[in-house]
């Protein structure tokens, strides 16, 4: 397991020069000048080339991303064109609400994902499976952006039972963090739930039909005992992979809902970010969300050796 941790860091590397020059040349080619906007509405030509030489925006794309690449693996992630501000506190000051969010809704849709797949699977063929294969379904056509306009209008306009904006921290008031992280978690949580009910129903369903089930029954298991002690543990291993694809997932899918529910995480440092050509910001954006993804394919992997001891040799 050592040796495949130290492979994924490896691999990580050529993966992030790629992902963040690829990230800092697409942004140099959006129309526009960012000196201007630096500059001001009323600002001189002079004026704009000032800011231009300041920020070194005269330099080659290479030159420029050579010097943030130099500056970032020293440890400075730069300082952000817009406010000054570093890189580094701008995220670290987003970043633990969009992990809250994150959280949460992986607290949701592991619940809901499970409890729907035992019973669609316990239930396979009946009147249950089939409601509840039906609704995930639905589920995994629903964007994130439209059900979080639905349950804001239900939930917090309609009924008033949550709160529809805002962000209160846990240090403040751990019910109200909660209660303003619950619609916007449920969002998020639709997808990824609904599809681990499905893959959790399939793999459960043939796990059930193999032969040391049918041994465990004629030894007088009973079925509960049977499908959580010995077949939830075999098909759990399709299921892990879902699971880490769509947390992978989540980090990028947090913008359209923090948008929604004005919530002050990364996804709306990311919008804001573009908007003003922040080219700062956006990469110290792509470096922390990819070392994100790696340290979750890592977990994942780590998980396969725990669920098949033939994945540890």
């Amino acid at each position: 397991m050592a040796q495949l941790a130290l492979r994924r860091v490896l691999t990580a590397i050529p993966i992030l020069l790629v992902v963040s020059f690829v990230v800092f040349a697409m942004v140099a080619l959006i129309p526009g000048d960012p000196a201007a906007v630096l500059a001001g509405e009323n600002a001189t030509p002079e004026q704009i080339a000032e800011v231009r030489a300041s920020l070194g925006l005269d330099d080659p794309l290479l030159v420029r991303y050579w010097d943030w690449l130099w500056s970032a693996l020293h440890g400075d992630l730069g300082q952000s064109l817009r406010t000054g501000q570093s890189v580094g506190e701008i995220l670290g000051s987003h970043v633990t609400i969009t992990l809250s969010l994150v959280l949460v809704t992986l607290v949701i849709a592991t619940l809901l994902g499970l409890a729907a797949g035992i019973v669609a699977a316990a239930r396979a063929g009946g009147l249950l499976d089939r409601a509840l294969t039906g609704l995930s379904a639905v589920a995994v056509a629903l964007p994130p952006f439209w059900v979080s306009l639905l349950l804001v209008l239900f939930f917090a306009v309609n009924v008033r039972l949550f709160p529809a904006v805002g962000y209160v921290s846990l240090t403040e008031s751990p019910s109200q963090w909660l209660s303003h992280l619950f619609l916007p978690a449920l969002a998020l949580a639709a997808l990824p739930a609904a599809e681990l009910a499905l893959q959790l129903k399939d793999t459960l369903t043939a796990e059930l039909r193999r032969d040391y089930v049918l041994t465990a029954m004629a030894k007088g298991l009973s079925k509960p005992k049977i499908l959580f002690k010995h077949t939830l543990r075999n098909a759990a291993i399709p299921v892990t992979t879902v699971l880490g694809y769509r947390t992978a997932q989540l980090i990028g899918g947090t913008v359209t809902v923090e948008v929604v529910f004005v919530i002050p995480g990364l996804g709306s440092t990311a919008v804001s970010s573009v908007q003003a050509r922040d080219v700062t910001v956006l990469l110290g954006l792509v470096v922390l969300t990819t070392l994100a993804v790696v340290v979750i394919n890592l977990l994942v992997d780590i998980s396969y050796g725990y669920l098949n001891p033939k994945v540890r040799s």
